[in-house]
Parts: C-alpha cells; sequence; structure tokens
C-alpha cells in the first residue's frame, strides 16, 4: 500500500510536468540548459529566504506561539517575494544571453524566442519548487505508519500531491506572464503575478482544510492558464487548429522564433 501510494502521488505531481519536458524540452540542449539554470535561481532565492527566517527565528522568542507563526507568514511572503525578484532577474540575464546568442549565430533570428525562454525556465522554477515541497512527504509515504490513524485527514498525501502538481503549472504559467508583461512594460500584469503567487501560498495556510486551499488554487491555476495561452499568442482558433491536427507549428516543440 505505501509503495502504490508513493508512486501514485509522484506521478500526481511531477507527471504532467515530466511529460511536457520529454515532448517539448528534451529534444533541445539548449532549451535544457535554460531549465536548469531557472531551477538554479529558484533555489538561490530559497536559500536567501531561508537564511533570513533562520536568523530570524534565532532572535525571536521561540516561546510565543503567535510570534513563531507571524514568522512563518513573513517566511513565506518573503519567499515569493524573492522568487519573484530573481524571476525578474533571471529575465534580464536570458535577455543579454539571447543578445549574445544571436551575436554568435549566422542566422537572424533568435536562436531561441522569448516565449520559449519564458516558459522553459517557468518550468524550471517549478520543478524546483515542487520538488522541495513535496520530496520529504514522499518519503514519509513510503511508511511505516498509517495516515489518520490519530484523526487526522487520510488525504494528506494526495493533496499535497495536487497542490504541488498545481504550483509546478503555475510557475509555468507565471513564467510566461511575467515574461510577457515585462517585454511589454506592462506592470500591472507583473503585480497581478506576485499577488496571485502570494495568493496561493497563503492559502497553504488553510490546511488540513484541503477544500479551501485546493479548490482556490485550481481556480487561479485555470485562470494564469487562459492568461498564458493568449501571452503566448494563442487564440481560439488555433487552439481548434492544433486539437484536431491541423496546425503542427502551434505546438511549442515546433515553434520557431519570430
Amino acid at each position: 500500500m505505501t509503495a502504490s501510494v508513493f508512486f501514485g502521488c509522484t506521478f500526481i505531481a511531477f507527471g504532467p510536468a515530466i511529460a511536457l519536458f520529454l515532448f517539448t524540452i528534451a529534444r533541445e540542449p539548449l532549451r535544457v540548459i535554460f531549465l536548469i539554470a531557472g531551477a538554479f535561481f529558484w533555489l538561490v532565492s530559497l536559500l536567501l529566504s531561508s537564511l533570513v527566517w533562520f536568523i530570524s527565528v534565532q532572535i525571536s522568542n521561540k516561546e510565543s506561539a503567535a510570534q513563531q507563526k507571524g514568522l512563518l507568514i513573513f517566511g513565506v511572503v518573503l519567499s515569493v517575494l524573492l522568487q519573484e525578484t530573481f524571476r525578474f532577474g533571471y529575465y534580464k540575464l536570458l535577455k543579454k544571453a539571447n543578445e549574445g546568442l544571436l551575436a554568435l549565430s549566422q542566422e537572424e533570428t533568435m536562436p531561441i524566442s522569448i516565449r520559449q525562454l519564458a516558459y522553459v525556465s517557468g518550468l524550471g522554477f517549478g520543478f524546483m519548487s515542487g520538488a522541495f515541497s513535496v520530496v520529504n512527504i514522499l518519503a514519509d509515504s513510503v511508511g511505516p505508519g498509517t495516515v489518520g490513524i490519530h484523526g487526522d485527514s487520510q488525504h494528506y498525501f494526495l493533496s499535497s500531491a495536487f497542490m504541488t502538481m498545481a504550483i509546478i503549472l503555475l510557475h509555468m504559467f507565471w513564467g510566461v506572464v511575467f515574461f510577457d508583461a515585462c517585454e511589454k512594460q506592462r506592470w500591472w500584469a507583473v503585480a497581478a503575478v506576485v499577488i496571485s503567487h502570494l495568493i496561493v501560498s497563503c492559502l497553504t495556510f488553510q490546511n488540513p482544510e484541503y477544500i479551501a486551499s485546493l479548490v482556490p488554487t485550481y481556480v487561479i491555476l485555470f485562470l494564469m492558464g487562459v492568461w498564458a495561452f493568449y501571452s503566448a499568442g494563442g487564440s481560439l482558433r488555433n487552439l481548434k487548429l492544433c486539437l484536431t491536427c491541423k496546425d503542427k507549428d502551434f505546438l511549442l516543440a515546433n515553434h520557431r522564433p519570430r
């Protein structure tokens, strides 16, 4: 039973992201490099936020439950702000890198488009975020022990897997919307990404009331997915052509930089 829970939750959490990686990124070495770099940027943001939170805890009153809860909320907000700051820094770095690649390339077009960079970097952020969110939970799912034996929710592992999947996909959508907003200097859209990220992160404080956290998160996931679709140049027409396999160039795997 523990093995089935482990593999089931793993595939729920990482299945869609792994499929996207295999079909749209794995065949292109340049995309793989940018994905790994994006994951590294997220990891550095986590390191900085963890360091600040650790220092804050050490100098605080550990016997005060209210103060410790406040520090936890502070740590979550700080982590989100640092992640989005590093996303912006990564955008700036990728712009410079793309210009350098264009200068070295003999072609007149960019070797990789800004939309592809947004998608790949967002997925890199999501992979690393998901790994740190659920790896310890998956390790516990192997056993020993029985979830809910003391009256707690038996849906802990399943809910964590679905939340992780949502976070990974949200990072991908946030990356697309964020980069497009920076390109067009729509700073209100950048603010919307940051605010939605804060909302999703703060929704986890509703746990173990998993419905109160998962339902709003998936509503935001759907809305951000639609926004990212149109930001990437999508429309109802080319979506219909894609679903009927009549527009091969619509797929990111065959998308050519313009």
